[in-house]
């Protein structure tokens, strides 16, 4: 969830490339490096299913509790309170498939051109903001070069069919109430991709364009190697293909 509050000025903001930011990438490129080791040596084993519900409730529980925190009175705000972000729904998302799209691609941009404010409890702030951005890109990298999980045809057209839905969705909310969830009414106040795309609406014609054609990129590896190798998998709600004839925790 992007801190910011249109009605309270932050008492800090966090400098983009500053020290904590470039740690915190730095951090970022550590933990997949280390996640994606762990994922491969427990892939096929009892320890994978404990290990995903123990990550899946630890993740679950902290979305819950940063999105009730912003429903407390003290840090209600209808501009970011309501977890209509992309990254608030990508944390509640089950599907492998567009967990890999839109953590590895939109979800991203947060985390290279993050916008974060500090307003009451910086360290709580950062703690989370970075938590549950750096959570959403690390899920589909486990999953995908981990435990050998891949992503489909049939996976991509529902991802992008999805976020279709969900952008209509929250822009609809936005002209109701006046906010600027997901940045599809206003571009982020500080520098970010969309800035090279034109004002808005153009930039939202272009994101939908470059998202269909990234996203195509980002399917037509696996899709050619699965077709070359006529390896038998095992499908995950139609969404993704396992290489392993491993059970899969998505079936459960």
């Amino acid at each position: 969830m992007h801190t910011v509050r249109s009605s309270v000025e932050p008492i800090a903001r966090m400098t983009p490339y500053g020290h904590e930011h470039i740690s915190v990438l730095i951090v970022t490129v550590i933990l997949a490096v280390l996640a994606v080791s762990v994922a491969r040596r427990i892939s096929g084993t009892r320890y994978e299913q404990r290990g995903l519900r123990i990550f899946g409730w630890i993740m679950l529980t902290a979305t819950v509790f940063w999105t009730l925190w912003g429903f407390l009175p003290g840090n209600w705000n209808l501009d970011q309170s309501l977890p209509l972000h992309l990254s608030d729904a990508v944390r509640f998302i089950t599907a492998i498939a567009i967990s890999y799209f839109w953590g590895l691609t939109l979800n991203l941009q947060s985390i290279v051109t993050p916008d974060l404010n500090y307003f009451d409890y910086p360290v709580l702030e950062f703690l989370m903001y970075w938590f549950l951005h750096i959570t959403a890109c690390l899920v589909p990298i486990i999953f995908v070069w981990g435990l050998g999980y891949r992503p489909t045809w049939r996976g991509y057209g529902f991802a992008y069919a999805a976020t279709l839905l969900w952008a209509g969705t929250v822009l609809s909310v936005n002209i109701l109430i006046g906010t600027n969830y997901g940045y599809l009414s206003n571009a982020p106040a500080g520098p970010s991709v969309l800035d090279v795309l034109g004002p808005w609406p153009i930039y939202m014609l272009w994101e939908a364009v470059i998202i269909a054609v990234v996203w195509a990129l980002m399917t037509w590896p696996w899709e050619a190697h699965r077709s070359r190798s006529n390896v038998a998998v095992v499908g995950t709600i139609g969404m993704v293909h396992r290489k392993y004839s491993v059970h899969s925790p998505w079936h459960d």
